[in-house]
């Protein structure tokens, strides 16, 4: 093989002095790595779903799942995801190394995953993840955020008791898509103008929002706030929200601030930049052969992008460079048992040698278990055994083969998959309507000549269908390769106005000649004509070209179209049909790989291009006066295998950004549709087409960049992509199925479902119609500072003593409460002690916290709220909310499951619960 032999390109770096701390701790832990010692491994699910371990005395400590998205900064994790994949299991690995971790818990990390690699037969991608840097695949699996808390687990970890409520931290919130929360120092000095803070003392957490923050960090750190309150309070807390620039409206929440950080004097500091937006899509990728020789670590460049797969070796290890950005490590199967356990040091190690940060994003994988990044790096890339689907696109020469089976326009609507799969929305049955540019302004085309595209026009083509009973539109701006700069502009001027006259509905799709999207072809009926060059304006006459060679590809009416090539026989191609027209006659060439319905088309086709007489020509029976025409005989593509399958890529979402004034993306890994901002521009690249969508609230600046920054994606996409892929505008609320069928589960009514950051705002804080509760605060019960060890640690929180919570039996009145603990002391009167302050529990809104949950003796007997009529209830109680006032065996007893799994359930699927229990 070529890259065995060594070159100027090939660098030897000594394995000891590039990674000293990992080979020592190899040695340290050597009996780890015993293939018989399994014992760590014996808990370990092959089922769908997370699991977490943290690494506690370098042995793998299970997490549980309250836990999940806590991170000691101490310490290392080791994450494991498996998801389903079709027929099979797709498995991800992640070791995450805490920045105050220690070498031999990071060494430990990196043997368990190894270990665990082969434990789970050698498929799982490794990825090693870095606090602050994690990858976007990492990040998916926290949707609500990443919280790193001081300390390690030998500082404190334990089980997490959602009964507990002596808690005291303040969270510092930042991010707009990849949320993380940091525990600060409990204090006014901690704020700042531009974040988010969340103040945690148990049965409370107050959001206060910074008056530079937006609506995006608001509404993601209220999703973070209630999920600590269901994963670690059991669904018992209460969250409000205050607004840093209007506390003045919020005076009941910042009595409890300032009853636990004090009087605020001063002012806060200025707003701390965000982290910066995802990386600058790499474009100078490299391949690398890596091999060890006497003792050093070889790493020899193999090639530069564009990959293709073909450059892996089944008994090789490779590395692939992004520019620092990634480095990845790819495993032949093949490969000795030897260099696939030490293909992340080898990492490692490159990496040291490169004087990358360590920071870097390093993913293992191996042969058949590759990333979907891995993949989007390569021209092409075929899974072994994959088979062809419905819409199984071909590429034969420069223009795209498409074979489609029969479908019915009712599927597509009824399965927004098939129709994202198939390109298409409908069976192009709508009403089409054609402009021609002509003088910088709209003209009306001809309907007799629709279908006709002349490549040195410019066209706008307004698709309409029905769909649920609703008009749905598809402008498609048509762009021919020889139009004038001030026609290709115009063209864009005139969609706008379009546009705006049909309210922004229509999704815009920019078509380039000879790059014609699916659903473009059905609309004309198998009578798509793009000619080489020339006007459809009336009145101009084209000069005569002579002899003309038109391509023909389709097998029906929905993907067939004509193609004018040169007119030489270079331009064959022996897998397709071919017309002909000279002054005298018009010949249809059959080549020897075309089918019959291919045939068909063809014959179908030239009657739309001809009235002559048609002549049939086989490929090899061709009379001389054919060759004459084309000037004279020249070698073809004759090769059948020249028609290959496209293989498919798995979709990829990116938040776009043109901060900085360079284009910049962040990937969003896992997507669904909650991850559509609706403040941004995303990008959904399919391969095939390039989606823009555009949020209701996105920025002017960034709408008008959105073309441009499609186009610098595909240009500089590492696998040499085709710069006039389809690019398609969606604007939120009017997608296209061959939108939503990449997304599982799309619900067109999200957006207006209240789930916006005001409406939960107000659903959190309104409190008209809530049970009410009131806390009693005071500085010193709640002070962090004596942490003599008798309170209780949340999951990485410090040590404190808790509030006091003072409640009535039946109408939730205050009144005088009773130690229950040594940690839970009574709060004595006094004029130090705060005012009371009034709670709305989210209890009423979404199934939060009950006014008697955690409260010795305060819940309900069942009998006197089942199957009662609201009138009947006891006085205070909340129809809506009966299962609030149960005490948690009476919940479990009635409803079946435990109060932290019901909060995680559907609505429709509590309230059937409740239903059956008589609590309804």
């Amino acid at each position: 093989m070529e890259s065995r032999t060594k070159s100027k390109n090939e660098r030897p770096w000594s394995k000891e002095t590039a990674r000293p701390s990992l080979r020592q701790t190899q040695h340290k832990f050597s009996r780890m790595m015993s293939d018989d010692n399994q014992d760590a491994f014996k808990n370990v699910s092959r089922k769908p779903g997370l699991q977490t371990w943290t690494i506690n005395n370098m042995q793998m400590v299970p997490v549980p799942p309250q836990g999940f998205g806590n991170f000691f900064e101490g310490d290392c994790y080791i994450v494991l995801y498996i998801s389903e994949k079709g027929s099979g299991q797709s498995t991800d690995i992640h070791y995450w190394i805490g920045k105050a971790s220690s070498q031999d818990e990071q060494g430990a990390a990196a043997i368990y995953v190894t270990q665990l690699d082969e434990y789970l037969g050698g498929s799982p991608v490794q990825h090693r993840e870095v606090q602050g840097s994690e990858s976007p695949r990492f990040r998916s699996y926290f949707r609500n955020g990443i919280i790193y808390k001081k300390g390690g687990v030998a500082s404190g970890f334990r089980h997490v008791d959602t009964n507990a409520y002596n808690v005291l931290r303040l969270l510092h919130v930042k991010g707009r898509k990849n949320v993380t929360a940091t525990e600060v120092e409990v204090s006014w000095n901690s704020f700042n103008n531009g974040d988010i803070f969340l103040l945690d003392v148990g049965k409370a957490i107050v959001q206060w929002n910074g008056p530079q923050s937006n609506r995006r960090e608001k509404l993601k750190a209220v999703l973070l706030a209630q999920d600590i309150r269901d994963r670690e309070r059991g669904g018992r807390a209460q969250i409000g929200v205050v607004e840093g620039g209007d506390e003045q409206d919020s005076p009941e929440l910042m009595k409890v601030m300032t009853a636990v950080l004090g009087q605020r004097t001063g002012h806060l500091k200025d707003a701390i930049p965000d982290e910066k937006p995802g990386q600058v899509q790499k474009t100078n990728v490299r391949l690398y052969h890596v091999f060890e020789n006497s003792g050093n670590l070889v790493v020899q460049e193999v090639a530069t992008q564009p990959l293709t797969q073909d450059l892996l070796h089944s008994s090789d290890c490779y590395i692939v460079d992004q520019s620092g950005s990634s480095v990845m490590v790819w495993k032949g199967k093949l490969a000795s048992k030897q260099e696939r356990r030490e293909a992340l040091n080898r990492a490692m190690g490159y990496i040291k040698a490169k004087n990358y940060p360590s920071s870097t994003t390093v993913e293992v994988m191996t042969e058949g278990g590759e990333s979907a990044m891995f993949k989007h790096l390569f021209k092409s890339w075929r899974d072994k055994g994959q088979t062809q689907g419905l819409g199984t696109t071909h590429s034969v020469g420069k223009i795209a083969k498409v074979d489609q089976v029969k479908f019915d326009v009712m599927e597509l609507h009824a399965r927004p998959e098939l129709a994202a799969q198939q390109r298409m929305v409908d069976d192009a049955s709508g009403d089409v309507k054609v402009w021609r540019i002509e003088n910088l302004e709209l003209a009306d085309v001809n309907p007799s000549t629709y279908g006709q595209f002349y490549g040195g026009d410019c066209y706008l083509v307004l698709y309409t269908y029905q769909r649920s009973n609703q008009q749905q539109h598809i402008l498609y701006m048509w762009q021919g390769r020889h139009a004038t700069k001030d026609e290709i502009t115009a063209c864009a001027y005139q969609a706008v106005n379009i546009d705006n006259k049909y309210n922004g509905a229509p999704v815009q799709v920019r078509v380039i000649m000879g790059k014609e999207p699916r659903h473009f072809l059905a609309i004309f009926k198998g009578n798509l004509i793009i000619f080489m060059g020339g006007t459809g304006r009336p009145g101009v006459v084209n000069p005569e070209a002579g002899a003309r060679l038109f391509q023909v590809r389709g097998t029906n009416e929905l993907n067939t179209k004509a193609t004018e090539v040169p007119a030489r026989a270079s331009s064959l191609n022996t897998n397709d049909v071919f017309l002909l027209k000279t002054d005298h006659v018009c010949y249809l060439w059959y080549g020897k790989g075309c089918s019959g319905d291919e045939r068909v088309m063809g014959r179908a086709m030239s009657d739309v291009l001809s009235r002559q007489d048609k002549q049939v020509v086989m490929e090899g029976q061709e009379p001389a006066e054919f060759w004459v025409a084309l000037g004279g005989k020249a070698p073809y593509a004759s090769d059948k295998r020249l028609q290959r399958e496209e293989p498919p890529h798995s979709p990829r979402l990116f938040e776009c950004s043109n901060q900085t004034g360079q284009f910049r993306m962040t990937e969003v890994d896992d997507f669904a549709q909650s991850d559509l901002d609706e403040e941004d521009v995303m990008l959904l690249d399919t391969w095939e087409e390039i989606f823009l969508w555009v949020g209701k609230f996105a920025n002017k600046h960034e709408t008008k960049e959105a073309w441009n920054s499609a186009q610098e994606y595909l240009r500089t996409h590492p696998a040499g992509r085709d710069p006039d892929t389809p690019i398609i505008f969606v604007r939120q609320g009017y997608e296209p199925p061959t939108f939503t069928g990449w997304f599982n589960a799309w619900d067109p009514h999200k957006w207006s479902g209240g789930n916006s950051y005001e409406e939960m705002k107000k659903k959190l804080s309104g409190a008209a119609s809530l049970s009410q509760i009131t806390v009693d605060l005071n500085n010193s019960s709640l002070s962090p500072a004596g942490n003599s060890g008798s309170g209780y640690r949340a999951p990485g929180g410090p040590v404190s003593s808790p509030p006091v919570y003072r409640v009535h039996g039946g109408d939730w009145s205050p009144r005088p409460s009773t130690p229950t603990s040594p940690s839970t002391q009574r709060v004595q009167s006094s004029k130090n002690m705060s005012p009371s302050v009034s709670f709305s529990p989210s209890s009423q809104v979404d199934g939060g916290m009950s006014p008697s949950a955690g409260n010795s003796g305060m819940y309900m007997d069942p009998d006197l709220l089942i199957n009662k009529s609201p009138s009947e209830l006891p006085k205070g109680v909340e129809a809506s909310q009966r299962e609030a006032y149960l005490s948690d065996a009476d919940f479990e007893n009635l409803l079946g499951t435990s109060r932290s799994d019901f909060q995680r359930l559907p609505k429709w699927r509590q309230n059937d619960l409740k239903k059956k229990a008589g609590l309804f």
